[in-house]
């Protein structure tokens, strides 16, 4: 998501006018003043870069991803609260099988997509989401042709499914994708999806919609599924997406295809994926534990001290949070002002602020809350962006060494402001997606919980929630009933006056 950063307050509140000066990205941390700038760290795994073009790195190289366990994707699809218009209830994604080619010189995308999925009933029909450009020339059903109407955003299938049984479609389709219509009347957020820049190089950002700007999906992050990815684009561009990368070779005639492969091993909400086609440099890296960690940016552009600080930011957060939940990490820059938390490569658009050692830390934050654990309703997202922000702030007071309850006494009165402005985090207008109340409401939240219960309780339930939730989509409910019942405390006067209330509670 993406978000206006106020600056950080030292002892007193920061200027209303100064906090909200910067448009930014993602759904990453706040930005400050240059005379505030946090100190950035280096690398302690000495990366390496790698030129994405494969005629200069080592041979060719493909490995087979071993078989998915399609189970671990099962979920409990719902009808959006906010924006029922996107998702369905009725299909239980499974597994995304991705086979995408970009062609830069027409601006064309062609898809060859399987989707495994489970019918959560018995119907004659069932429904995705899936752009109006791109146009369908080849539609299957477990192998058999089937009748379909692609309407608007709606691609709705004419074909008996029974409850809980498993099925293949297969859609072939191709055409220019372009973004769609965000709920927000944001400059940085009005539109999200597949988005191709001035050199038709592309890339995606999709919260809380616009997956179905490049494939058929149901996009709505109750519906967890597992992902491959085969990319294809003329070489020397490269095709990156989410994942552990299996593949990276040169095809057809004299190599001038580069084609890539990616295999995401854990569920994945279909606003945490990314894709990109275009010119890059792969750096790797290595975090805790050995964690590989890539760095994807523009050919000729090293990847700077915010993102070499990966390393530090992901150490710094398995001390509150557990080890990290994946089997990979990285960033990918791309040509935007914003960024979000997609899961194992976080995408962030190439810029001072976006790519600064706060914004990294708040996005691999989101990797815990968001992305092992993800709400199961856009009224939740406060649940994951407050604790984001939570440990960002946190972050922020240590490396500038102010008790971190005074660095919060400089924002209460902003935290104010935004929730008068924008509704309490729990409540917002939902035709005002992503605005700073579910980031400072939520951690004040987090805060008034810590001084309820004290230091060990709060973080003992801070790094349980996203084990205790792993791999699912969840919604406010059950994490109000683990909370109660981790800390032995009746939280309804808190919970109602900092997620709920109109007003910012008091004491």
């Amino acid at each position: 998501m993406r978000k206006r950063r106020p600056g950080r307050a030292r002892a007193a509140a920061v200027p209303l006018a100064l906090l909200l000066a910067l448009v930014a990205a993602g759904c990453g941390g706040y930005d400050l003043p240059d005379d505030m700038a946090t100190p950035q760290g280096g690398s302690t795994g000495g990366p390496s870069s790698t030129a994405s073009d494969p005629t200069e790195t080592a041979p060719a190289q493909s490995a087979d991803p071993p078989p998915a366990d399609l189970d671990l994707a099962l979920s409990e699809p719902a009808e959006d609260s906010y924006y029922p218009e996107v998702g369905d209830p009725s299909v239980d994604a499974l597994h995304y099988d991705l086979d995408l080619t970009w062609d830069p010189a027409t601006d064309t995308l062609t898809g060859a997509e399987t989707l495994t999925f489970r019918s959560t009933g018995t119907a004659d029909r069932f429904q995705l989401d899936f752009g109006e450009p791109l146009e369908i020339s080849s539609l299957t059903l477990d192998g058999a042709e089937v009748s379909y109407e692609h309407t608007g955003k709606d691609l709705v299938v004419t074909a008996p499914v029974k409850q809980d049984q498993r099925y293949e479609l297969v859609v072939d389709y191709s055409g220019t994708p372009e973004p769609v219509r965000a709920p927000t009347e944001r400059s940085d957020l009005l539109y999200t999806g597949f988005t191709i820049d001035d050199e038709h190089q592309t890339w995606t950002m999709q919260e809380p919609i616009g997956a179905y700007s490049w494939y058929a999906v149901n996009d709505q992050p109750s519906d967890k599924a597992l992902y491959d990815f085969t990319l294809q684009v003329p070489s020397p561009w490269t095709g990156v997406a989410n994942g552990l990368q299996t593949a990276d070779e040169l095809t057809g005639d004299d190599d001038a295809t580069h084609k890539t492969q990616f295999h995401l091993a854990e569920p994945a909400a279909s606003y945490l994926i990314t894709l990109a086609f275009g010119d890059y440099d792969k750096t790797e890296d290595i975090g805790p534990n050995d964690l590989p960690i890539t760095y994807w940016t523009p050919r000729g552009d090293e990847p700077g001290d915010g993102l070499r600080y990966s390393p530090e930011a992901i150490a710094w957060l398995e001390e509150y949070l557990g080890p990290y939940p994946f089997d990979t990490a990285g960033i990918l820059l791309v040509d935007s002002e914003s960024g979000m938390e997609t899961q194992t490569l976080i995408t962030l658009g190439d810029t001072p602020y976006s790519t600064s050692a706060d914004t990294v830390v708040h996005e691999f934050a989101h990797q815990w809350y968001g992305d092992q654990v993800s709400p199961d309703d856009w009224r939740d997202v406060w649940m994951n962006e407050g604790m984001a922000m939570y440990l960002q702030l946190m972050w922020q007071a240590e490396q500038e060494g102010t008790p971190f309850e005074q660095y919060l006494d400089g924002l209460a009165d902003d935290e104010r402001h935004y929730r008068e402005e924008s509704g309490p985090p729990g409540a917002y207008d939902p035709s005002e997606f992503g605005n700073s109340n579910v980031y400072f409401g939520g951690a004040f939240f987090w805060q008034a919980l810590r001084e309820k219960v004290g230091d060990e309780k709060f973080f003992e339930v801070v790094r349980g929630w996203p084990q205790a939730q792993d791999n699912k989509s969840t919604d406010r409910e059950t994490l109000l009933a683990y909370l109660e019942e981790q800390t032995g405390e009746d939280l309804d006067d808190l919970w109602n006056g900092w997620v709920l209330g109109e007003s910012s509670p008091t004491s």
